[in-house]
């Protein structure tokens, strides 16, 4: 099992595989790559900005339950195909997270008049280059995490 450790954009450290489920198998947070069409479905967060769709898994449910739940909550959008990628692993200030990290095929979106915890969905053509110190996207969007399941996912043909 290969893992990435880096710094996150709060100087955590951040452990990343690829791998099935290396740190949890019931990990308490989700954080899905939408694919809608040919553009990338985003939500912005009215406190973080622009990121991918996610969040935590409520009780009851599993995380793939939770991801396409998450989805739908914060972009409208119906999920037609998930897959599961990845997971990782950060200890910060407010303890651990584990999060799984999935692709998702969105197949419709459903404009809503309210969207749980988002101002709604932001479609994209192509993510900018400049993420990383763009004001306008999240912080978990600054962080190899994005840069490492983007070039994952595109290497296994999954978007």
């Amino acid at each position: 099992m290969e893992i990435i450790t880096f710094k996150d954009f709060y100087n955590n450290t951040v452990q990343l595989s690829f791998s099935d489920h290396p740190f949890s198998d019931s990990p308490k947070h989700v954080w899905c790559l939408c694919k809608f069409k040919d553009q990338w479905l985003l939500t912005e967060h009215p406190r973080r900005g622009i990121e991918f769709p996610g969040g935590k898994v409520e009780p009851g449910e599993t995380a793939d339950e939770a991801a396409v739940r998450e989805v739908f909550e914060e972009t409208g959008g119906s999920v037609s195909e998930l897959k599961y990628i990845g997971q990782y692993y950060v200890e910060g200030k407010g303890g651990k997270i584990i999060k799984n990290i999935y692709v998702a095929i969105v197949n419709k979106i459903l404009l809503k008049h309210r969207y749980f915890e988002t101002n709604g969905p932001v479609l994209m053509s192509e993510l900018p280059e400049d993420v990383a110190t763009n004001k306008s996207f999240s912080f978990m969007m600054k962080d190899q995490v994005l840069e490492q399941s983007m070039k994952y996912a595109l290497q296994h043909s999954l978007v």
